[in-house]
């Protein structure tokens, strides 16, 4: 789903919006068992699931808690960019401690999260190499004190 044009709308059956929600649930669960929840057979949901993946409409992924694999500093970093915004936007999306990108309008042009495995990693992901960055204006930093809230069971509303 990273870079996909976020104005190209895919439209959604309430079928496919079913599947999407199963999936949400629980990426693993059985084609099979998705089929009876929606009322399609085992077949057509691989299918659509195959399709909705292939659209960019959705990704089937295995979500961690940072701190529990080794990454216990996490920060929102919000950029000021002087030129290109989205050329910044795709050096960002480049590094691998960046996990999210988004261009704002407000106070910010650029909003990205950040996971590293200490203090010392992410003052030199910040220092070093965000910094430097060309077009980059200024940073500020929100460092994480602790998580309250993180799903990704919103649904299709």
């Amino acid at each position: 789903m990273a870079n996909r044009d976020r104005n190209a709308s895919v439209p959604l059956d309430s079928a496919s919006k079913a599947i999407i929600e199963q999936l949400q649930e629980d990426g693993r669960r059985p084609y099979a068992a998705i089929g009876k929840a929606v009322g399609l057979s085992e077949a057509a949901v691989r299918q659509r699931v195959q399709k909705l993946l292939d659209q960019g409409v959705m990704q089937i992924v295995a979500v961690t808690d940072p701190l529990t694999v080794g990454f216990t500093r996490q920060a929102m970093v919000g950029i000021n960019v002087e030129g290109d915004i989205e050329a910044v936007a795709d050096a960002l999306a480049a590094l691998d401690e960046v996990d999210y990108v988004v261009c704002t309008a407000g106070s910010f042009d650029l909003l990205a999260e950040l996971v590293c495995e200490d203090d010392e990693h992410l003052l030199e992901l910040i220092n070093k190499r965000i910094r430097s960055l060309p077009g980059v204006r200024s940073t500020e930093s929100f460092v994480y004190l602790k998580l309250r809230k993180q799903t990704y069971t919103w649904g299709t509303r």
